[in-house]
C-alpha cells in the first residue's frame, strides 16, 4: 500500500525541484526521494545517460513499487554481475522525447529506450502503463519529464 505521507512529501519535493531549478531527470528523482530508483540507476551505470541532453520521458517507480518485487529480486539486480539485466529493466522505463500527460493519454503504446514497447491505456480516470498506474504526471526536468508509477515495469 502506498504510504500517503511519503508520497505527498516526495511529490512536494519533486514539484519544488522542477519549479525551482533546471534540474535534470536524475537530480529531480533524487530530490523526489526515489532512493531505490536512483540506487538502481547508479548500479546500472546509467547516471551519465540520464544526465545527458535527452529529452527523456521517464516512468519512475516509487520506492514502494520496488518493494512490491518478489523478495530478493532487487538485491540480486543490484549486484555487479546483473548490471545488464538491470540496465534492460531501467531503460524499459524510458521513452525518447518529451511526452507530457496529454500525449501519454493519447498513446496506445510507446517504444522504450530498451527497444520493446510499453502498453498505454486510460483506465479508471487515470493512465496505466502496462500494469502500473501513473500516480503523478508531468514533473518537468531540464532534459525531460517524469511520470511517477506505482509498479516496476518488467520487459518480456
Amino acid at each position: 500500500m502506498l504510504n500517503m505521507t511519503s508520497f505527498l512529501a516526495g511529490a512536494f519535493a519533486l514539484a519544488m525541484a522542477s519549479s525551482a531549478s533546471a534540474a535534470d531527470v536524475l537530480e529531480t528523482a533524487v530530490a523526489g526521494h526515489f532512493n531505490t530508483l536512483v540506487a538502481a540507476v547508479k548500479a546500472a551505470a546509467l547516471v551519465d545517460t540520464l544526465k545527458g541532453p535527452g529529452p527523456f520521458t521517464v516512468f519512475a517507480p516509487t520506492d514502494e513499487a520496488f518493494a512490491k518485487l518478489p523478495p530478493g529480486t532487487l538485491e540480486s539486480l543490484l549486484k555487479p554481475e546483473n548490471r545488464e539485466k538491470l540496465r534492460k529493466i531501467l531503460t524499459y522505463h524510458v521513452v525518447a522525447g518529451n511526452v507530457m500527460a496529454k500525449g501519454v493519454a493519447k498513446l496506445q503504446s510507446a517504444k522504450t529506450v530498451e527497444g520493446a514497447s510499453i502498453q498505454v491505456r486510460a483506465a479508471g480516470g487515470g493512465v496505466m502503463v502496462n500494469d502500473a498506474h501513473v500516480i503523478q504526471a508531468d514533473i518537468v526536468a531540464s532534459n525531460g519529464v517524469i511520470h511517477v508509477i506505482d509498479t516496476v515495469l518488467l520487459p518480456e
